[in-house]
Parts: C-alpha cells; structure tokens; sequence
C-alpha cells in the first residue's frame, strides 16, 4: 500500500441500511421504468404485478433477488440488472403454500441465462421437498444469446426437475407474452397450461423460420397463439381474455386439486338442500336416440351448483373434461359429448381423455365418467394418423387408474368404446346405467344387417323385414338389463337419484387402496 493512500472508511449501520434500501429498490425496478411503460403499453403486466395479483395479499417471500448475471461476453458485463430477468419465490393461494417464478420482459426480454435459470430450478427443488405446486408465469424471448451453451444448459436443467415434479407435486404454467425454441418443453412437461389471447404465444420456430423453411407465411398469433393451441393444437388448456382472468382461472383451477401427491383435494362445504332430488335430469336424454344433447347438462345437473371447472373446453368437442364438485369434493369428469359428432371418440378426443385421467390418478382425484359413445370414428384420416395407438391411450390410462372410478351409461355404449370408457372390466369401482341406456356391440340397424343379412335379403319386403329386426335387436340388446344381469352393470337407475347415489358412492370409496404389479413404470403406448 502506497504511503499516501488514505485508509477506506468503513460504512456506518445507517450507510449499510441506506444500501440496502438501494438495492431493493433498484431489483423491484427490473430493465428500469421506461421498459415497465413499454410492457404496460402492449397490454400486458409486469412479473411482480402478476404476482401480487396470484398471491394472498402480502404472503410473497422473494428468494434471490440480488441474483446477478456472470457473463462478460458481448459486453454483458456493462449491463446488470438485480434477480437477472425472474422473480422467484413462495407464498400463498387461498392459504395455501405454492413456489412461484414469474420471468421480467423488461430485462433482455426475459431471456434465460444460467443464473436465472438457476433461480427457477431452486424453487422447483424447494416445491419437491416440501410437497407443494409450482406456478410458472412464462414471459421469455428464449435463451439468452450472449451465454451460448450455459443458457441451453439451463433449460434443460429446468427440463429434467420438470419429469422429476411430474405426478409428485401440480405444475401450472402460465404462458403471459412469447415462448419461443426450447423454452416451450418445460410448459409441454407440466400438468396445465394457460396462455392469453393476443398478447401470448407458443411455438418451436417462428414465423420467420418457418417462411425461410417452408415459404409459408403466417403470423405469430396464426402460428402459436392461444386461439390456435386452443383449438387445433390442444397445447394450451386454457386461453384466457387478458391476464387477469387468467391468474383468476389459476387460483380456481388450484381449488379441485391436492397439494402433491401423497394429499387429497380440499374439502369445501356446500348446501345440503342441493342434495335434492334432480328431476332436471329425468328429460335430458331425448326419446329419438339418434337426437343430439348437451353433456354439460348432465354434469350441471349432477354436481353442486356452479363448481364445474371445464379443462380443454374449445379442443377435441366430442369430450368434455373437467373438475367439479359433488358433496363438496373434488371430483374429475370424462363424459362424451353426443352434440358433437354423436359422442363418438376420435384421436384428439382420446389423447384429450387419456392426459386428464392420469394427472387425475396422479394426484388423488376421484374419477366420474359419464358415457354415451357410439364407437370410435371411422374413416382413412383416423387409421392413417393411428386411432389404434392413440385410443389405447385412454384405455390405458383408464386402467391403469386406482383412484375412485364411477360409470354413468347415459345412452349408448357401443363396441370397444364401451370397454375403453371405464368398463367394470378395466376396473371401474361402481357402474350405473340410466333406463335410456344401450350396451351392445353395435347400434341396432348395423348388427341387424349383419345379423339377418340372408332373411333381409331372402324377404318380399326387405327394408320391412330390416324394420322388423331393428326392433327385435333392440328390444334384446338395446338395454342395460343384459349387462345388469352378469353384473357389468352395479344397478340401474332413476336419472333423478343419480347425484344421491354418486355421493354415496364416493364416500364409499374415500378409502379405496389399490395397487400396481411393481414395475419400474408401463409403456403407454405413445
């Protein structure tokens, strides 16, 4: 030390204190007030505001919000900004505990470096321990360039707690502005995701790759908007009006469902007049067979009032699933949708059905399907794209299911759909069929052409003689005495009592202990 130099002074209590306040204020700032404006412009909320809006007032306990950058390539080191592009941390939903990140566009556009990857894969390692869901709110322009291969590392570190989490704690991801490249698989990987409508979207490549590759142009919304994974891809769950309503739609969606796996759903109270009989279902099922309803009614008209909570609503119509309540418990429902294509189950339908059952098994959700299916589709589309793999699906996950499993044959239930929705076979617990049901191999008028195809063809009168036959086939198979009668169905029931006898029944079950072959895992067929 030169002679002269004089001795640096050491800061007082009050100077660290001062420095302190600095640095909190500088972290809540992020890339600075001028970007905050800009985001707030383009419609959307910041990370913090997000979170504020998510969490109980005042629960949020930040972790690592001095994270900075190590980069000092391109010039990186010139600019650092406190937590480095993501706030993490935990807190609470309804009072419950949940690990959050929500990614900071206004820092590099909320790219991922190897230090703010770090700080999502800390939580998620904490959520794991400590048995609690993760909430990832998505706002990120990918990897962060400058850090070369560090970033990529980062992703896929956030990739592989992801399978690790699956089916051990609930992973919610929602989608707030652009994820785009790699940053898309940890979404993929997780139970649910919500995007919003104009202002996110999701994609591998982007518009200018794709026209560069393919020559095709198309938009950013047309490519990976909500709307578009909404309703053709069945990426995204949810496709919320703004974000708002889609940090609502979280905190709804966390109510049906369990902490981790080794809990159970809360228990709400609900009004025990509801427990009245349901005379609304006695005139839903038409009397033409061939008529169109709505399932939705059927459900409505089941569970306590207003807790149906639909997922994929505007994907795969011919199925309808989602969360509800009956008795004040949380339940999952599989139904058929015969005012889209009669019910029948097609491939998206089947992938659709398959998912939601067994994060369902995951985490102790108690299953009720509600069945009218005439099959599944035919046609060359269908073989060609693998309906035999992708329905086995569904009939996998059905079976490999040990939750609590009720059956409602509404209507129909014809051939291997019969089987694939539930069937007492593949371990359904409890089976009820309305009067109105149908359980046979096929509807009336094909098994009666097969059947009497010689007497049709044989008859004066051969549409007559096919008439005649209908009625008869129907009047033998087109019910659910047959099936009562060896069992496959538990009783045949008023639709009025059906509610009464639901609750029953799962309260029954609330004990159910079963078990798998040990394995290491199945193969589903993928």
């Amino acid at each position: 030390m030169a002679k002269n130099t004089p001795l640096k002074k050491h800061k007082t209590k009050a100077e660290k204190i001062e420095w302190l306040e600095q640095k909190n204020a500088e972290a809540l700032l992020g890339g600075g007030q001028k970007r905050i404006d800009s985001q707030h412009k383009r419609g959307k909320l910041t990370a913090r505001e997000r979170l504020e809006l998510l969490l109980d007032e005042g629960s949020f306990e930040e972790i690592g919000k001095f994270v900075e950058h190590r980069a000092t390539d391109f010039g990186l080191e010139k600019e650092i900004y406190l937590g480095d592009g993501v706030v993490t941390g935990y807190g609470t939903v309804h009072g419950r505990l949940v690990y959050v990140y929500s990614q900071d566009f206004t820092v590099f556009g909320g790219s991922l470096s190897e230090t703010h990857a770090e700080k999502i894969v800390k939580i998620m390692d904490l959520a794991m321990k400590n048995g609690a869901p993760v909430i990832g709110l998505n706002d990120s322009g990918g990897a962060r360039i400058q850090e070369g291969v560090v970033s990529l590392g980062g992703y896929a570190d956030i990739f592989y707690r992801n399978t690790l989490a699956s089916g051990v704690v609930p992973q919610i991801s929602a989608i707030m502005g652009p994820c785009a490249g790699g940053a898309v698989y940890s979404p993929a990987i997780t139970d649910f995701i919500f995007m919003v409508e104009n202002t996110s979207y999701m994609f591998v490549t982007g518009p200018n790759v794709v026209k560069t590759v393919t020559q095709e142009e198309v938009t950013s919304e047309e490519l990976g908007g909500a709307s578009t994974h909404s309703t053709k891809s069945g990426v995204t769950h949810f496709a919320s009006a703004n974000e708002v309503q889609c940090i609502n739609e979280i905190k709804q969606l966390l109510s049906y469902i369990p902490q981790n796996c080794e809990d159970t759903a809360p228990v709400y109270e609900y009004d025990l007049n509801e427990d009245a009989v349901r005379t609304v279902l006695n005139d839903i099922i038409p009397e033409n067979p061939n008529q169109p309803y709505d399932m939705r009614e059927v459900i409505e008209g089941l569970v306590d009032i207003d807790s149906f909570f639909e997922v994929h609503k505007n994907y795969a119509e011919n199925i309808v699933v989602g969360f509800a309540r009956i008795g004040g418990r949380s339940i999952g429902i599989v139904g058929n949708q015969p005012a889209s294509m009669a019910g029948v189950l097609d491939i998206d339908a089947s992938v659709k059905g398959a998912r939601f059952v067994r994060f369902c098994d995951c985490f102790n959700v108690p299953l009720l399907v509600l069945e009218d299916v005439p099959g599944f589709l035919p046609g060359t589309d269908q073989e060609w794209n693998a309906i035999i793999t992708n329905g086995a699906k569904l009939l996998y996950a059905f079976s490999e299911a040990t939750v609590p499993r009720i059956t409602v044959i509404t209507r129909k239930a014809y051939g291997g759909a019969y089987d694939v929705m539930n069937s007492k076979h593949i371990g359904a617990d409890m089976n009820y069929a309305w009067p109105s049901a149908e359980i046979a191999v096929m509807g009336a008028k094909g098994a009666a052409e097969i059947i009497f195809k010689r007497e049709i063809a044989a008859a004066d009168d051969p549409e007559a003689k096919l008439e005649e036959k209908v009625d008869e086939y129907t009047e033998k198979f087109a019910n659910p005495y047959r099936a009562a009668r060896r069992g496959y169905v538990d009783e045949v029931i008023l639709p009025q009592d059906t509610r009464k006898k639901l609750i029953r029944a799962f309260t029954m079950l609330e004990n159910k202990v079963a078990t798998l072959p040990k394995k290491k895992h199945g193969n589903i067929p993928l």
